[in-house]
C-alpha cells in the first residue's frame, strides 16, 4: 500500500501487519494447497479495490466512480454473468471462487464500502470522531477478511467468529499505529478525536508529527486498545486446524511485535514506521510455540 503494508499480504509470504492488502495472510507455505487458489483470488479482489481507493493521482470523484464499477462487476459475477473487461483477471479467478466455495459477498460488499470511505475520510481533515466510528470502519474494512477464510476452512461458530472479528479489528488498528508517519502526510487520520481531547493531544502537532508527551500518551493507549483487543481474539488459534491454527500464531504474534515497537519508540512512531527484522521473527516463532 504505497508505503503501508504491502493489509499485510502479498501472495507468497506470511502477512503480518507489514505487507500490501493489510493483515491478509495469501497463499503463505502454511496455507493448505487447496485453499491458495481461493484465497488469491479474495486477496486480488480486496488488493484491486485497494488500489483502486489509494494509488496514482486520480481525483476522488474518479476513485469512487471507480470503485462503484468494480462493484457492479461483483455483483455481475455474484449472479453468474460475465465481468466487464476491465477487471476480468480479478473478478473471473472470483467468479470461480463464488461458485465452488459459495463465499458470502456481503462481506465483499463490505470491503468495497470500506474502501469507498476511506476516499470519502481523506477529503475530510477531522478523521473519525471516537472508537466507535472507527470500530464500525474496522468491521467493513478488516473483519470481512477474517470471516471469509473461516469460511473457506468451514469454521462457522458464533464465538471463532468473534475471535476472529478481535484479531481483524486489532489488525487493522495495529496498522494504523504503525503507519502514522505514512498516513497522516496523506491526509489519512485514524487518531479518534474523543482520544486526542482526552489525551490532550493537538491536532496541529499531530498533523506536525510532533511527538509530545501528550501524543506519547495517546499513542501508548489506542496502543494498548489494539493489544487487548487482540488478545481477546487470540483464543481462536486453537479452534482453526493444522496448518491455519499456526499461521494465525504468527500473525497474532506479528501483530503483538509491531505493538512492542509502536510503545519503544514512546509516541516517536509519528516520524518513524515501525518494522519487523529477522531477530523479530524469532521472537515471534518462539511466542507462537508457546501459544
Amino acid at each position: 500500500m504505497n508505503d503501508r503494508p504491502s493489509p499485510s499480504s502479498p501472495a507468497a509470504v506470511l502477512a503480518a501487519p507489514v505487507t500490501h492488502y493489510e493483515n491478509f495472510p495469501v497463499a503463505s507455505v502454511l496455507c493448505p494447497p487447496h485453499l491458495r487458489q481461493p484465497i488469491a483470488a479474495i486477496y486480488g479482489f480486496a488488493r484491486t479495490a485497494d488500489d483502486i481507493a489509494d494509488e496514482g493521482d486520480a481525483s476522488a470523484a474518479a476513485r469512487l466512480a471507480d470503485l462503484a464499477a468494480y462493484q457492479a462487476d461483483l455483483m455481475a459475477v455474484a449472479q453468474g454473468q460475465p465481468p466487464s473487461p476491465r477487471w476480468a483477471n480479478v473478478f473471473l479467478p472470483l467468479q470461480a471462487v463464488l461458485r465452488s466455495h459459495q463465499l458470502p459477498v456481503p462481506l465483499l460488499e463490505d470491503l468495497l464500502s470500506a474502501f469507498a470511505q476511506d476516499v470519502e475520510k481523506t477529503r475530510d481533515a477531522e478523521g473519525y470522531a471516537d472508537r466507535a466510528e472507527l470500530l464500525d470502519y474496522c468491521r467493513r474494512s478488516a473483519n470481512p477478511v477474517g470471516r471469509l477464510l473461516l469460511h473457506l476452512y468451514g469454521v462457522h461458530g458464533a464465538q471463532a467468529l468473534a475471535e476472529s472479528d478481535a484479531i481483524c479489528t486489532a489488525l487493522q488498528l495495529i496498522n494504523f499505529w504503525q503507519d502514522l508517519s505514512v498516513d497522516i502526510p496523506r491526509n489519512r487520520h485514524y487518531l479518534p478525536r474523543a482520544d486526542c481531547a482526552a489525551h490532550g493531544a493537538c491536532q496541529a502537532e499531530l498533523l506536525a508529527l510532533q511527538s509530545t508527551r501528550e501524543n506519547a500518551r495517546l499513542i501508548a493507549d489506542c496502543a494498548d486498545w489494539a493489544r487487548t483487543t487482540m488478545l481477546s481474539g487470540a483464543p481462536l488459534v486453537h479452534r482453526l486446524p493444522g496448518r491455519a491454527g499456526w499461521e494465525l500464531r504468527l500473525v497474532v504474534q506479528g501483530g503483538l511485535r509491531i505493538l512492542d515497537k509502536v510503545d519503544a519508540l514512546k509516541g516517536g512512531n509519528l516520524h518513524t514506521r515501525p518494522r519487523l527484522h529477522a531477530w523479530d521473527w524469532v521472537v515471534m516463532l518462539a511466542r507462537a510455540l508457546r501459544m
